[in-house]
C-alpha cells in the first residue's frame, strides 16, 4: 500500500499494521536525519521512537496539509533540540566540557577519511541550531526549499539566508578545525 492518506486513515480506525507501515517507510530515513542533529546514535534511536509515539498519540491533530514525512520530522526534530538543551544544561551544571570524537585505529585512506568526516561533523556540530538544521535539511536530507520551509516553520526567504550564512560559517568552523589538527 502506497497511498499516505489511505494509511492515516486505517490508523485512525485503529489499524496499526496500517501505522506501522508508515514507521517501516520513514523510520531509518528520520533516524539518519536525526544522527545528524544530535550527533549520537543512541539519542538518535530514543528520539525517532519518541517521535512516533507522539505521532500516534496525536495523528487526529495532524492536517495533511503536508506529507506525514514533513509532520514527523518536525516532531522528532523538536525532541533533539529539547534533548540538546537539555543535555548543554547538564554539562554546564556538572562542568562537563563535553565529549571529543575519537578517529579510528584503522591505517591509510580509511584514517584519513574517518578524520575528514570528524572534522565536518565537529564543524557542523558547532554551528548554532538553526544554522545546523537547514544545512542537514538541504544537504544531506536533499530536501526542497519549501519542505524546509514548513519543517522549520519559517519563510522560505530565510532557509536562502539561512543556507547561505551556514555555509559560510561551516566553511570557517572547518578552517579554524584544520588549522589546529
Amino acid at each position: 500500500m502506497n497511498d499516505e492518506g489511505e494509511l492515516i486513515d486505517r490508523t485512525l480506525q485503529g489499524d496499526g499494521d496500517a501505522f506501522g507501515t508508515l514507521v517501516r517507510r520513514y523510520q531509518d530515513r528520520l533516524y539518519t536525519s536525526m544522527v545528524h542533529v544530535l550527533h549520537n546514535e543512541e539519542d538518535a534511536r530514543d528520539v525517532v521512537q519518541d517521535a512516533f509515539v507522539q505521532a500516534l498519540t496525536q495523528l487526529r491533530s495532524f492536517s495533511r496539509r503536508s506529507s506525514f514525512y514533513t509532520w514527523i520530522y518536525r516532531i522528532a526534530f523538536n525532541r533533539a533540540l529539547n534533548r540538546r538543551k537539555r543535555q548543554q544544561r547538564e554539562r554546564e551544571l556538572l562542568g562537563d566540557p563535553g565529549t571529543a570524537i575519537a578517529a579510528d585505529d584503522d591505517a591509510g585512506q580509511e584514517l584519513e577519511r574517518k578524520e575528514t568526516i570528524a572534522q565536518v561533523q565537529r564543524a557542523l556540530a558547532s554551528l548554532d541550531a538553526p544554522f545546523r538544521a537547514v544545512l542537514v535539511l538541504r544537504e544531506i536530507e536533499q530536501l526542497d526549499y519549501r519542505t524546509i520551509a514548513e519543517i522549520l516553520q519559517i519563510e522560505v526567504g530565510t532557509v536562502r539566508s539561512r543556507l547561505h550564512r551556514a555555509r559560510v560559517l561551516l566553511r570557517q568552523a572547518l578552517r579554524r578545525i584544520m588549522a589546529a589538527d
